[in-house]
């Protein structure tokens, strides 16, 4: 001990200098000092710097608007394009590029890029198992009450090390700013290279890498079969035997199933609540467009067997339909999800009439403040919009002290029930479909600000994951609002500019589908990546709708719709009486 504080004074300086408190590491694995490093450069006008500061940050925090916003920004005044992530992981750089090229058939590229991934990812490896060489918080215990003796004060700082340098295989496949690693992050770069070497004509080497990935795998149909084809080609020049699995997997993988020993023992004994988690999850597979399914050969009859098209995807807790009634005779069906080229979709109108949308208008302009609904920030997605909303409870409270008319506010929330009974039956749900959260909300243009406006009054995003579109993936994991299932938007005017709503690809830029609001239309689909949407700059005018988002699980029912059904139950017990609203829904319902 008094050897390394020798060691560490003179060469890291004082303690404080080199331990930092809690708050300042989150700070940094959150990537805070380059927000404060953007508004910095900016005041120095070094606009390049600023927008590579910003991006860096906005890969740890994809969900923070407002940056999102200054990097368009950046793009338009500076003409930058291509921006740098200072933060970025070099191997997780490779192994993009490389699968990059792997897509592209570019094999010989694809294996310098991702035999330097690996050799990246072992060498972060190292540095993560030092770096968990440090003071550990004993989560299990309040410090003041801790009194366990020696030994069991050593196993208990043992057990937080070794807890943290198995979790390290976690850490080297996590981007920036994620909490879900990229799933079977390792393997995946020996399944690449297996393939892209017998591509190439080396078998000797894509044998060792189905050998390798094996070791993962070893029930892997797929890759047994290619290995054992490889060792056919082999044959009569090398004895297959002699190739073995790469050292440092075979390594690693030892260590990491010794690791989950001593943890599972440490648990058993020592009372500790460990669960070994799945690190090798085999959802993660090769993505090969060019590719055919296992049971078809991609080349003669003996080639290698190749997986799916696709990266498969965890089964849905539900089977997904569509095409059921809409309830409602005066609901005009427009387009599904084919027609708008997407997945549980669908376009209505007439959800409301012409009297319905001014009535509703009406009592918006009566009820709606700036910037409710979004923390109070008045222009929360685009600095050229003001945002104003209300909510249901809010409309009917007014209603009841005659601040606005009962009737009109009692008119938004059932058009708001009747979207969710026209969704939960078009979409054939089996079970009942809840409120997460309703709001009527306008946005209107800021004049004098409209003049070469290229950015969007809502930016692409997904309504329950983060979308990460140069990851191509949508993380379900807060902030998130992971329990919302379906969305949907009952527009209430067309007299303004711009608004269209967009669905795009994963990529935030290819638009799929782009739909113009107007009186009574709605659209509806499913919350989840499937569905990348955002809506484009308003020029002029106000755009206004009821935006409803719903959930399956009643543990996320929206609280004050509960409260809003119990005003509704008291005012129908004092004989007010339902709104005039004749939407009577058809004989079948």
């Amino acid at each position: 001990a008094e050897c390394v504080r020798r060691c560490e004074e003179p060469r890291l300086g004082a303690v404080s200098r080199h331990r930092a408190a809690e708050e300042v590491r989150a700070d940094f694995q959150r990537r805070v000092p380059y927000s404060y490093l953007q508004r910095a450069y900016i005041q120095l006008n070094k606009l390049e710097e600023a927008a590579n500061a910003a991006h860096t940050f906005f890969m740890a925090n994809p969900e923070h608007m407002e940056i999102q916003q200054d990097l368009e920004n950046y793009k338009t005044t500076s003409g930058k394009v291509s921006l740098v992530d200072q933060e970025a992981r070099q191997h997780m750089e490779d192994y993009s590029a490389g699968v990059r090229h792997y897509d592209r058939e570019e094999y010989e590229l694809a294996i310098e890029l991702l035999e330097r991934a690996l050799q990246g990812y072992y060498s972060e490896d190292e540095d993560c198992q030092l770096m968990c060489e440090g003071p550990q918080r004993f989560e299990e215990h309040e410090y003041l009450d801790y009194k366990a003796g020696l030994y069991e004060a050593i196993a208990d700082h043992y057990m937080q090390v070794l807890a943290c340098k198995h979790d390290c295989v976690r850490e080297l496949a996590t981007r920036s700013g994620r909490i879900s690693p990229i799933e079977n992050f390792l393997p995946l770069h020996y399944d690449y290279l297996q393939f892209a070497y017998y591509r190439v004509g080396d078998y000797v080497k894509a044998l060792e890498c189905a050998k390798s990935y094996l070791l993962f795998h070893p029930d892997d149909e797929d890759v047994l079969e290619n290995a054992g084809y490889y060792e056919g080609l082999l044959e009569g020049t090398v004895d297959p035997a002699t190739i073995k699995p790469r050292k440092e997997a075979r390594t690693l993988l030892r260590r990491h199933k010794l690791e989950s020993h001593l943890l599972q023992v440490a648990a058993a004994g020592l009372g500790y609540a460990y669960t070994e988690p799945n690190y090798w999850n085999r959802y993660g597979a090769r993505q090969d467009e060019h590719s055919v399914p296992s049971s078809i050969s991609s080349e003669a009859e003996d080639g290698p067997r190749l997986s799916l098209t696709k990266k498969p995807m965890p089964k849905p807790d539900r089977e997904l339909k569509e095409g059921g009634p809409l309830l409602y005779s005066d609901v005009k069906f427009v387009y599904n999800s084919q027609q708008l080229n997407g997945t549980q979709r669908v376009l209505l109108d007439n959800v409301i009439s012409e009297e319905q949308c001014r009535e509703l208008h009406r009592v918006a302009s009566g009820i709606m403040l700036a910037g409710d609904g979004y923390r109070g920030k008045t222009s929360p997605h685009t600095p050229n919009e003001r945002f104003e909303g209300a909510t249901v409870l809010k409309a009917l409270k007014y209603g009841y002290e005659g601040r606005v008319p009962l009737k009109s506010a009692r008119l938004f929330y059932d058009i708001s029930e009747k979207a969710r009974r026209i969704v939960e039956s078009y979409f054939q749900l089996n079970s009942t479909l809840y409120f997460s959260y309703t709001h009527l909300v306008c946005r209107t243009a800021l004049s004098g600000q409209q003049e070469r406006r290229n950015d969007l009054s809502h930016p692409i995003h997904a309504d329950n994951c983060l979308l990460d579109p140069e990851a191509n993936e949508c993380w379900k994991e807060p902030p998130a609002y992971t329990f919302r299932d379906y969305s949907a938007l009952l527009y209430m005017n067309a007299d303004f500019e711009g608004g269209e709503f967009i669905f795009t690809e994963m990529d935030a830029k290819t638009v799929t589908a782009s739909i113009k609001p107007k009186c009574g239309r709605m659209i509806s689909f499913s919350s989840g990546g499937e569905n990348p949407h955002g809506v484009k700059a308003v020029t002029k005018g106000q755009r206004c709708a009821v935006a409803l988002w719903f959930t399956l699980d009643p543990l996320y029912r929206e609280l004050e719709r509960i409260q809003a059904d119990e005003v509704i139950a008291m005012l129908d017990q004092e004989h007010l009486g339902p709104s005039e609203m004749n939407i009577n829904p058809k004989d079948e319902l």
